[in-house]
């Protein structure tokens, strides 16, 4: 699916693309998922990609620096940190990739949990 979204961006308006990193939104648990790309502002919609943004409230938040297949555990280090400290998962959680180290291949991934609010 990032295929789409790399090809719009080699198009799209100068600006629109300054750097950003791929982004994988969990919408819920069946899961439905959004894949993009971070960049500078809306655009229209183009073909099958669309303008998207990230849910706004208090987030829990760990760096993940590894193997992409062990992506779960960071998951689970957050999920079990919010039930520790009294906080309630809104549901929506995503992932943004940093570029791959290129000794190892490894990303570092900022995991991100939506909180629920009081």
């Amino acid at each position: 699916m990032l295929d789409k979204v790399w090809n719009f961006l080699a198009t799209a308006p100068l600006g629109l693309y300054v750097h950003g990193h791929n982004v994988m939104f969990y919408k819920d648990d069946v899961p439905n998922v959004e894949v993009g790309v971070q960049v500078t502002g809306r655009f229209e919609p183009t073909g099958d990609v669309r303008c998207s943004v990230l849910p706004g409230g208090q987030i829990a938040v760990a760096s993940h620096v590894g193997p992409v297949q062990e992506l779960r555990r960071t998951h689970e280090v957050v999920r079990r940190w919010c039930s520790e400290h009294g906080h309630g998962l809104a549901g929506p959680r995503w992932e943004i990739y940093g570029d791959p180290d290129p000794k190892d291949g490894h990303f570092e991934v900022e995991v991100s949990w939506l909180l629920a609010t009081a």
